[in-house]
C-alpha cells in the first residue's frame, strides 16, 4: 500500500431492487426484496415501511469511481480477505458452488488459491465497473479448474434461486446495506442445506479518530455538526444479526487493524479507492474547505506519531453462520441433563 503499513493487529474471539444485469447467466430468477419490517416477510419495492438510511444510487457510483482508483494489492483490504478465506481451511466440507457479494470481490478471487474446492464462482457487485474490473483481472489471471461467472446485482435484491449455492461470501461490502437482517436472510434462503454463509464487515469503532477530528473542526468552523461518517454495526449485535436471520452455529470475532498513512488527506484517499466514503442519504453535501482543512489539522495534532504519521483504525467483524441441517451438532433440550454442576463441584472441586 503505497504510504501505509500495516502495523497492529489483535484478536478477540466472542460468542457469538434495483433490477440486475447479467453480464453471464446463472441460476438467476426474478425474486422480491426479503424485509424485517413485514411481517409476512415480503414486501414490494413501493413500500414506505422499509427504513432508508444509505444513498445505494450514490454508493452505487462511488463503486464506479474505485474501481477507477483501485489500488494494486492493497494490504489492509489483503489482510481482511486472507483472514475470512482462512475459515475455509478449517472446514472440512467443501463448497462446489459459491456467490460472492460486493465489497472486495477482486482481493477474494485472487487469494482464493483453491480454498473451499469451488468448482462454481459468481462475482457480484453493484457497480458494472467494478465488475468489468474484476472480469478483467480473472481474464488476466484466471483461477484454474472454477467457472467463473459476473453479475451485476444489490444485494438487497439477491438474484439468485433459493437453495443453490453451497457458499456465500461477503468481504467489507453489507454494511452499506439498508436492511442487513433481511440482506442476511436472502444469502441464507439461496443457500443449501448446510451451506456457509462468511462475511466481513467494518465495526463500530472503525475511523474513531477521523470521527473525533471532524467533530471538532466541524464545531470549531461551522459552530454545530452533521454526519460526516456512516453509522456502523457494534461487536454486540453482530451475534445477534447472525441469529435475526435463522442461521445455525453462529459465530462472531472481531479484528483490529492499525493502518498508517503520510496524512489524513491520505486516508481519505484510500477510502475512495475502497468505495468506503460516506453514502448518509442525509448527508451534507457540502464540506467547506476550511472544515476540511481542520479536520487535517487536529487530526495531526492529535493523533500524529513520531514519525510522522498519522493511524487510522479499522475495526473488522468476521461473522459465520450455517444454514440448518440435520446432521449438525443441536444443544439438548433444557432439562434433560443427567448430571448437576453441583455433583461435578463435589467430585473434582477439592483437587483444586
Amino acid at each position: 500500500m503505497r504510504g501505509a503499513t500495516l502495523y497492529q493487529r489483535s484478536s478477540l474471539l466472542l460468542r457469538r431492487k434495483r433490477q440486475s444485469i447479467v453480464i453471464e447467466p446463472y441460476a438467476l430468477v426474478p425474486s422480491g426484496s426479503f424485509s424485517t419490517d413485514n411481517g409476512d416477510g415480503f414486501e414490494s419495492t413501493n413500500s414506505s415501511s422499509r427504513v432508508t438510511v444509505f444513498d445505494r444510487d450514490l454508493k452505487r457510483k462511488q463503486r464506479d469511481r474505485a474501481a477507477w482508483l483501485k489500488r494494486p494489492n492493497d494490504t489492509f483490504v489483503d489482510a481482511v480477505a486472507e483472514n475470512l478465506l482462512d475459515r475455509l481451511e478449517d472446514c472440512k466440507k467443501t463448497f462446489p458452488s459459491a456467490l460472492c457479494l460486493g465489497g472486495s470481490l477482486e482481493a477474494i478471487r485472487r487469494l482464493l488459491r483453491g480454498r473451499g474446492a469451488i468448482e462454481k464462482l459468481i462475482m457480484m457487485d453493484t457497480s458494472y465497473d467494478m465488475v468489468k474490473l474484476c472480469k478483467d483481472a480473472h481474464q488476466d489471471t484466471p483461477n484454474e479448474n472454477i467457472e467463473t461467472s459476473f453479475v451485476v446485482g444489490d444485494e438487497e435484491f439477491l438474484p439468485i434461486k433459493e437453495s443453490s449455492l453451497d457458499l456465500v461470501i461477503s468481504c467489507l461490502g453489507l454494511h452499506w446495506t439498508n436492511d442487513l437482517p433481511g440482506a442476511m436472510i436472502q444469502c441464507k434462503l439461496a443457500l443449501k442445506p448446510d451451506g456457509l454463509f462468511l462475511a466481513a464487515i467494518l465495526g463500530g469503532e472503525t475511523l474513531k479518530e477521523l470521527r473525533i477530528a471532524c467533530t471538532l473542526a466541524q464545531m470549531e468552523r461551522e459552530g454545530g455538526i452533521s454526519p460526516r461518517i456512516s453509522p456502523l454495526a457494534q461487536v454486540r449485535d453482530a451475534g445477534n444479526l447472525l441469529t435475526r436471520a435463522g442461521f445455525a452455529l453462529p459465530g462472531v470475532d472481531v479484528d483490529e487493524y492499525v493502518v498508517k498513512y503520510k496524512s489524513a488527506l491520505e486516508l481519505i484517499e484510500h477510502l475512495r479507492s475502497m468505495g468506503e466514503t460516506n453514502a448518509l442519504l442525509q448527508r451534507n453535501n457540502i464540506l467547506k474547505r476550511e472544515t476540511a482543512l481542520a479536520t487535517a489539522a487536529i487530526y495531526d495534532s492529535m493523533f500524529a506519531a513520531e514519525d510522522g504519521t498519522v493511524p487510522a483504525t479499522f475495526q473488522v467483524i468476521y461473522m459465520t453462520g450455517w444454514r440448518e441441517h440435520s446432521t449438525q451438532p443441536k444443544a439438548k433440550r433444557r432439562g434433560s441433563a443427567t448430571v448437576s454442576f453441583q455433583d461435578i463441584q463435589k467430585q473434582f472441586g477439592n483437587e483444586n
